[in-house]
C-alpha cells in the first residue's frame, strides 16, 4: 500500500496527463522507467513518452530517441531512431548537435562502424592493446559535457548500515550514461566498442564517466566482480583529455604504464581462459597532480546484460 500522500501525487499526474499536459506525460514515463513510485513498464513509458513528444516535450523527445536505439521497452531500432533524431533536431539545438555528431561518424545503416582505427598490442596476457585516435575531439567533448551536470562522488553502499560511504579506492567524481540517457552518439561509441572488443554491444554495462582531480586516484584493483555468475570479460577506457601531469593507467604485475592520450582507447581482457579472473589485469588509475583527468569506461560482461534488471 501505497502512502497517501505519494498515491494523491499519482492521481493528479494522471489526471493532468489524461488533459494533454505533456510534462504530467513525460513524468508518468520517468515513473514507469525507474519502477518508482510507480511499477516499471518499459512498454508503456514509451508510448507515454510517444504522447507527450506529439504534444511538443523536448527531452521526452531525446529520451524516445535513446530508448528506440537501445531497445528498452520494444525492438533495438537505429533507423527509427535517427529518423526521430532529424525530426527533433528541426527545433532543438541538442538535437541538432547530436545528428551532426553523428553524420560525421564513418557508420552503417545500423550505427555500426564501418572501419576502426588501428590498434597496438602492448601485452598478451592478459591481452592489452591501445588505439590512438579511438573517439575524436569533439565525441570526447560530448561524452563530458553531457555527464559533466550529473557528477557525483564515487560511494559503495556500507552493507553493515545500508548507507553510503566514500568509495574506499577510488576517490573520483562520475556518473553512468544509463539506457535513458544513451543518445545516439553514445550509443554509436558503444557500438564502436563493441566491434573493436569483438563483443556483441549489449553485453556491455552502461557507459560510465569519471572525473579525477587533484590528488584523485582509482587505486590496485581488479575489474572482474568477486563470485559473478556474468563476468566482466573486458574493459575499455577511453581518455577524453590529456595534459595532465600523473593519471597513467598502470599495471604492476606485468610491469606497464599507459600514458593517457586524449581519444585514444585502452582494450584489455579480465579473465584467463578458464574464464577466473586474471591477477595479471590488476591495474590501479594513478593520481593527478594538477588539472583534472577524463575518462569514459565501458565494462563488458562475457553475456548480455540487462541494464534495468542489473541486480
Amino acid at each position: 500500500m501505497r502512502p497517501k500522500h505519494i498515491e494523491q501525487a499519482i492521481q493528479l499526474t494522471e489526471h493532468a496527463a489524461q488533459q494533454g499536459d505533456a510534462s504530467a506525460l513525460m513524468q508518468l514515463a520517468v515513473w514507469r522507467l525507474v519502477g518508482q513510485p510507480l511499477e516499471r513498464d518499459l512498454p508503456g513509458a514509451r508510448m507515454l513518452l510517444r504522447q507527450a513528444v506529439q504534444i511538443g516535450h523536448v527531452d521526452a523527445a531525446l529520451m524516445e530517441i535513446a530508448l528506440t536505439a537501445n531497445g528498452s521497452g520494444g525492438s533495438a531500432n537505429w533507423g527509427s531512431a535517427r529518423s526521430l533524431l532529424d525530426v527533433a533536431a528541426q527545433n532543438d539545438p541538442i538535437a541538432a548537435h547530436q545528428r551532426d555528431l553523428i553524420e560525421a561518424m564513418n557508420i552503417d545503416a545500423e550505427g555500426r562502424p564501418l572501419a576502426l582505427p588501428t590498434a597496438r598490442q602492448l601485452r598478451d596476457a592478459p591481452h592489452v592493446e591501445v588505439i590512438p585516435q579511438f573517439v575524436t575531439r569533439d565525441e570526447c567533448h560530448h561524452l563530458a559535457s553531457v555527464s559533466a551536470p550529473s557528477l557525483v562522488p564515487s560511494v559503495i553502499i556500507d552493507p553493515s548500515t545500508g548507507k553510503s560511504r566514500p568509495h574506499p579506492i577510488r576517490t573520483s567524481d562520475g556518473m553512468v550514461i544509463g539506457p535513458a540517457q544513451e543518445d545516439l552518439v553514445v550509443r554509436a561509441i558503444n557500438a564502436r566498442i563493441a566491434a573493436l572488443s569483438k563483443t556483441p554491444v549489449d553485453n556491455g554495462e552502461p557507459l560510465a564517466v569519471l572525473r579525477y582531480n587533484p590528488g584523485q586516484e582509482y587505486k590496485l584493483h581488479s575489474d572482474a566482480l568477486p563470485d559473478a555468475s556474468n563476468q566482466r570479460s573486458h574493459t575499455v577506457i577511453l581518455y577524453l583529455n590529456e595534459g595532465f601531469p600523473g593519471g597513467e593507467t598502470e599495471f604492476p604485475a606485468i610491469g606497464l604504464r599507459v600514458r593517457p592520450e586524449a581519444g585514444m582507447a585502452l582494450l584489455f581482457t579480465n579473465l584467463r581462459e578458464d574464464g577466473s579472473p586474471d591477477p595479471l589485469a590488476r591495474h590501479a588509475g594513478l593520481p593527478i597532480a594538477q588539472g583534472s583527468k577524463w575518462i569514459a569506461t565501458r565494462w563488458i560482461r562475457q553475456r548480455h546484460y540487462d541494464p534495468w534488471n542489473s541486480g
